[in-house]
């Protein structure tokens, strides 16, 4: 479990629990995960058969849930009924953690897909507003994550200094998708390593890791349905120097390869972070 005098919710290496991968990682709860992280539009008011299978988890695994359709950056007024409802989910399972993209999914109806905020100071405030309610109604800090994009509305600001004026006008914490600076650093011809080096460091809560598509050498499409790649491991173990052993949690959304497959990717996430724990302590 987490150290209650720690900024992380929970320690170690994580995996995205996907309906498809319930049944077999019932059959035998792997040891070498130590959190899970679902989505909650996708269970919320879920009963029967599948509420029992998320129960099975919830009552093994400190969890998170990471948020897909809050739509934080929309036109559309707030979904507040949504937010009242991950409350009380949050409160039935112990859950420790709410993330949400920096995106919007939808106006008047949903896109189904993450669309990029215009990087406005207008922008900043307009979303900021909408994190301090959703704080207030959950009497609790929630995470954003930075997102991938491929077609930027507006450049008045870079990336990385929208991301960053957000949490502070908002005061609120940062889940950082190492896989999406990776893909957007391609795609948008900028450093990773400059990215990385400027995020806060106290408002981290925990990574994502996921696989992306090679569509060109300058197009990389953010689809979580392929291993991890090794740029993206290679900036993990960036992020592990600069930050420490920062919990983190391997998503895969489907291609699912034999469970065995994924977990060697959390293997390999827990040894990083064994290996950079070592590096501290020696030079500690």
């Amino acid at each position: 479990m987490s150290d209650p005098q720690s900024q992380y919710p929970v320690q170690g290496a994580g995996l995205g629990l996907r309906r498809p991968l319930a049944d077999k990682l019932m059959a035998n709860p792997p040891a070498e995960v130590d959190f899970m992280e679902i989505a909650p539009e996708n269970w919320i008011h879920v009963g029967g058969a599948l509420g029992k299978k998320l129960r099975f988890f919830t009552e093994r695994y400190p969890f998170l849930i990471h948020g897909l359709s809050l739509s934080i950056g929309s036109p559309a007024p707030l979904d507040e009924q949504l937010v009242h409802d991950i409350k009380a989910f949050m409160a039935e399972h112990n859950i420790l953690l709410y993330s949400e993209h920096l995106s919007y999914c939808g106006d008047d109806g949903h896109l189904y897909d993450l669309m990029p905020i215009p990087f406005t100071d207008d922008a900043v405030r307009y979303v900021a507003d909408r994190v301090r309610r959703v704080q207030d109604i959950l009497e609790q800090r929630i995470a954003l994550e930075n997102v991938s994009y491929y077609a930027p509305t507006d450049s008045s600001m870079t990336e990385k200094d929208f991301l960053l004026a957000v949490l502070d006008e908002a005061d609120c914490d940062l889940m950082l998708d190492i896989n999406n600076i990776v893909v957007n650093s391609i795609n948008h011809r900028y450093d990773a390593q400059d990215f990385l080096r400027d995020m806060p460091a106290s408002r981290i809560r925990y990574f994502h890791l996921a696989g992306h598509h090679v569509e060109a050498e300058d197009l990389r499409i953010d689809t979580h349905g392929s291993a991890v790649d090794n740029d993206a491991w290679q900036l993990l173990g960036d992020a592990y120097e600069q930050f420490g052993p920062v919990p983190t949690l391997l998503e895969r959304d489907f291609n699912f390869p034999p469970i065995e497959e994924l977990l060697d990717e959390v293997r390999r996430i827990k040894s990083l972070q064994i290996e950079h724990e070592n590096a501290e302590a020696q030079h500690g």
